[in-house]
């Protein structure tokens, strides 16, 4: 979009980088984190999926001086009160690869019947430019396939059924997912604020205390 900087994008999670890059496409050119190795792990000490994003957006921020989005993410599972939730990219453990998180999820569902396997996918969506922030959170609603199926996607997509679907978001192509996914509700919602200013509004803009 005119006027507008390059957006990073605080992950080296590179399928979480070429959704971006697909969802974000008309509002600004988008890169990753690799051009800045130098830039340590960022602990995500936040408690909601919010504070997660503006914590990882500040953090890049202050070390690029560019415009970040920033997202926290993560898998919301009724029958287990909620988890992983903001844990879900280390409910294994530091490291764990989505296999292993994968295999722990299906072992604490193994006596939940197929009823009550309900879930949610949320995204909380961090915009940090100019010493002002905005968050945008997209949710999708589905349920949990009893064993992984498909090769597209990362994370939890091989067993996550949006509703309305019998196909899990792993045997779908990017804009079949994209119909349905939290990350796209929310892009959806932060291309729209680009396009109506090119700016961070002053009357939409959140102040957050350092």
């Amino acid at each position: 979009m005119p006027g507008l900087p390059p957006l990073i994008i605080a992950t080296r999670n590179a399928g979480k980088l070429r959704e971006f890059r697909d969802l974000l496409a008309a509002a600004s050119e988008v890169s990753g984190l690799d051009a800045f190795p130098a830039l340590p792990p960022i602990a995500e000490t936040g408690t909601t999926f919010e504070a997660n994003a503006l914590l990882k957006a500040r953090a890049v921020r202050a070390v690029t001086g560019g415009w970040v989005v920033a997202d926290d993410s993560g898998l919301c599972v009724d029958a287990l009160d909620g988890a992983p939730g903001v844990h879900s990219a280390r409910y294994a453990g530091a490291g764990a690869s989505d296999a292993d998180n994968i295999a722990k999820l299906l072992a604490a569902l193994r006596d939940v019947p197929p009823a009550r396997r309900t879930a949610r996918f949320v995204c909380a969506l961090a915009l940090v430019a100019d010493a002002e922030a905005v968050c945008f959170t997209g949710v999708c609603r589905g349920a949990l396939a009893q064993a992984p199926r498909g090769r597209a996607g990362f994370g939890y997509d091989p067993l996550f059924m949006p509703e309305g679907e019998t196909r899990v978001f792993a045997e779908m192509t990017a804009s079949e997912k994209a119909r349905h996914s939290h990350r796209a509700r929310a892009a959806e919602a932060l291309v729209s604020y680009l396009r109506g200013e090119g700016r961070l509004r002053a009357d939409a803009r959140r102040r957050l205390s350092s």
